[in-house]
């Protein structure tokens, strides 16, 4: 099949001809919106002693009634959240809870709440061993960029009505039920733990755990074989998110596919996710599994077969399509990311970012080639010709191409901007993809002014952040916030001591600041954790902290000062 003879791509339909307009004002496609009938709030009995909370959240939390007591499973994103699940299953169960399972690092911010019916019980927390890094690791050095991506893939700044009013976030209504505001973290690491395969006794039953990497590397399977039930992080109510358009580490689809065939093999009667409604029936879910983990290989082996071709990414993205069975069952339908990206990450996380397109090996800066496409069209005035006609005459891939042109390129203004934001706004209206909608409607209302998304570019580090790490994480987070020119000719190490006996160190030099453990520093800093987090998050500053005696400087106090003023810090500016 030719490019120019290939089937329409699921990721958004022309014309808007599934286009539907709700009652509270949201314009989106019919089958972003009958996603959220699947999300609905309910509390299932799954068999007799085994509940599933869906709805609550961005994620499940399900409970199992053993011997000894309630198992909880997951506990969401705050500590109000968990809360509310918990007094579902006060209306079914009084028996206490007795312990905890993490299926991965992402639901587990409300295991607080477990505490609250009797702050003495001592409940153990099961999970992973990288768990509380892998919690660490988003909060740290790449938190400006990772917190920026659950901002727009999850709807985070839309309103909850009108034209881009959120609908539903693909895997919940929303990534934070605004019922369980303030949400207020309740993360509790677990303390026993597990990096392999085993079988571990909790609360009078025995269960089987297997590591089973999907959207996070942490990520297991539990099976409980006394009651053929499976809980797992592998079967979504969508297509599998090989590529998540926040930015995340590749998913490897091969890895995903020896989970899934691990379950299969279970042969479960019951399957209780960490996302949408839970499964029974064992033919039911060796059908619908099969079936969705067919969908996985099909994009892998497919990218991989057409790559050995020579085929660029972009042309991977336009001529890969899933088989038309996929749209007959949730579980592979693009309701959460798409085919055509997919497909994309695959080659890139196989090959790296080249993908053999000439073009591609030494591309212009953003602005540069807007610049000379611009010229090349005839000036401005062409290019946003153009770029009304295509989305008039419903060609969305080049009215964003022509409106990326006119937004990065020199003196971009509003009528600029609003082009390219009429352009997204169509597509997020017409895609059946959460994804896409939320992101697209994100940066349309930066562009257009409904929203100023700027805030989202800076190192924002808390002081929650800072208290909670280890010491070493509260200065090496330096390390990605120093201004290279402003470090020039600097040689100092420094070591940071945080009372009553913690110490930590950076070496400025060569334009890095490298990590140590601050022995042999000539030059130091001294001062309680709290103070240090103080100046890190903003609400103090540095000559502030010198000033009140709460922190000492030792060695040459001025070069120090001048040290410390090299990273993007605003507390450490003054």
């Amino acid at each position: 099949m030719s490019l120019s003879q290939q089937q329409p791509s699921r990721s958004f339909e022309p014309n808007g001809a599934l286009t539907v307009e709700l009652a509270t004002g949201q314009v989106a496609h019919r089958d972003h919106v009958a996603q959220s009938q699947r999300l609905e709030r309910k509390f299932y009995t799954i068999r007799p002693g085994v509940w599933c909370l869906v709805g609550n959240g961005l994620s499940n939390q399900t409970f199992v009634d053993a011997p000894d007591g309630i198992i909880a499973i997951d506990t969401g994103e705050s500590i109000e959240e968990m809360r509310a699940a918990i007094k579902e299953l006060r209306a079914v169960t009084q028996r206490p809870i007795v312990a905890v399972l993490y299926t991965h690092f992402h639901y587990v911010g409300g295991t607080q709440a477990v505490f609250e019916e009797d702050p003495s019980a001592t409940i153990p927390i099961w999970g992973h061993e990288k768990i509380a890094f892998n919690r660490l690791r988003t909060t740290s050095e790449i938190a400006p960029a990772y917190g920026r991506g659950l901002v727009e893939q999850f709807a985070v700044t839309l309103p909850f009505d009108g034209i881009d009013g959120v609908v539903n976030v693909g895997l919940g209504q929303f990534y934070r039920d605004p019922a369980h505001a303030p949400h207020t973290y309740g993360f509790i690491a677990p303390g026993k733990t597990f990096n392999s395969a085993c079988t571990i006794n909790v609360a009078g039953l025995s269960i089987d755990v297997t590591p089973a990497p999907s959207d996070a590397d942490d990520s297991v399977t539990y099976w409980f074989d006394s009651i053929k039930l499976c809980v797992n992080n592998l079967v979504w109510p969508v297509l599998f998110n090989v590529f998540a358009i926040r930015g995340e580490e590749y998913r490897d689809p091969q890895v995903l596919l020896h989970g899934l065939d691990h379950l299969l093999r279970l042969h479960a009667q019951h399957l209780a996710g960490a996302h949408g409604p839970p499964i029974s029936g064992d033919i039911e879910i060796n059908d619908r599994i099969t079936k969705y983990r067919d969908s996985i290989q099909f994009l892998w082996d497919q990218t991989v077969r057409h790559t050995n071709r020579g085929m660029s990414s972009a042309d991977l993205a336009a001529t890969i399509r899933l088989p038309d069975q996929c749209d007959d069952d949730y579980l592979t339908s693009e309701l959460y990311g798409v085919a055509e990206h997919h497909v994309r990450q695959i080659r890139s996380g196989l090959f790296g970012f080249f993908d053999g397109e000439e073009s591609n090996l030494f591309p212009l800066s953003t602005q540069d080639h807007a610049d000379r496409m611009i010229k090349g069209f005839g000036g401005k005035g062409t290019v946003r010709t153009q770029a009304q006609l295509a989305i008039q005459s419903d060609d969305l891939r080049f009215a964003i191409e022509l409106g990326s042109w006119l937004v990065h390129g020199a003196d971009s203004d509003a009528t600029d901007k609003q082009i390219l934001a009429n352009a997204l706004r169509l597509v997020a209206q017409r895609t059946p993809a959460a994804n896409i909608r939320n992101w697209c409607l994100t940066r349309a209302r930066h562009l257009d002014g409904s929203l100023d998304a700027s805030r989202f570019n800076t190192h924002r580090i808390s002081k929650r952040q800072i208290m909670s790490g280890p010491i070493s994480s509260a200065v090496q987070i330096l390390r990605v916030l120093l201004d290279p020119t402003l470090a020039q000719g600097i040689d100092m190490h420094i070591a940071f001591e945080f009372l009553p006996d913690q110490k930590t160190g950076l070496h400025i030099r060569n334009c890095v600041a490298v990590a140590t453990d601050g022995s042999g520093a000539l030059h130091g800093v001294a001062c309680d954790i709290s103070v240090w987090a103080d100046i890190m998050s903003g609400s103090k500053t540095l000559t502030q902290a010198i000033s009140a005696s709460s922190l000492q400087i030792t060695g040459d106090k001025s070069k120090v000062l001048r040290a410390l003023a090299c990273f993007d810090v605003a507390g450490l500016q003054s």
